[in-house]
């Protein structure tokens, strides 16, 4: 019995310091840049909200979720710091990127905090961690709803962006769906290989990709 309650709390302390909430801004090993698939997320979220970003013509191919600072195993979150929150102006400015402001304030207090960076040094990262990759043309042509293997997208995303490595990209999903690409970068933009909780692809083959609105 106490080496049960031993490997509970062993695995409760490794949890909560992996998923842990309220860190120091700046430390940190590398960055996940997730994007997601907006028709995807618009079925999934997006449609209940009446997002903008959801509205038919759009012609939102993958936005970006996220820059989101990462440790070997787990990440931070909500991070302490002195850096002030970006005003309206600045976070409306990144919505072409993130797909929206609200989204881009969220990223900013949820993960761009950890980076320890000012929050517009963190949105001019993101901006350009976003213009970094190519995203290949044909995803833009998807005029239907689609069901492709997960490895397909990123094989699009490896031919798109020469030098980029399988074990530097992942793809997951959610709900039969392609949720997200996320790539993983060094804290100046280069791809590394994504840490152990990062790196797990999804292996379905018949995984939807909804039409470009």
């Amino acid at each position: 019995m106490r080496i049960l309650m031993a490997a509970i709390m062993a695995f409760c302390l490794f949890a909560g310091t992996a998923r842990a909430d309220g860190e120091p801004a700046g430390d940190f090993d590398y960055y996940v840049m997730s994007l997601s698939w907006s028709s995807n997320w618009c079925a999934l979220e997006g449609d209940a909200r009446r997002d903008p970003q959801c509205d038919t013509g759009s012609g939102t191919t993958f936005v970006l979720h996220g820059l989101w600072p990462q440790y070997e195993n787990g990440w931070p979150s909500y991070c302490r710091t002195v850096a002030r929150d970006p005003s309206r102006t600045e976070t409306a400015a990144m919505a072409d990127v993130f797909g929206g402001a609200g989204a881009a304030f969220y990223q900013w207090k949820k993960h761009g905090r950890c980076s320890g960076l000012a929050s517009r040094d963190y949105f001019a990262l993101a901006r350009k961690a976003f213009g970094s990759f190519k995203i290949a043309p044909v995803f833009s042509k998807i005029n239907k709803d689609l069901k492709v293997p997960a490895a397909v997208v990123e094989g699009a995303f490896l031919e798109a962006n020469p030098g980029l490595l399988r074990d530097q990209v992942t793809v997951t999903c959610a709900r039969g769906m392609i949720q997200e690409v996320r790539i993983c970068l060094t804290p100046d933009l280069q791809p590394r290989r994504c840490g152990a909780d990062a790196i797990r692809d999804c292996t379905l083959q018949d995984a939807v990709l909804e039409a470009v609105r």
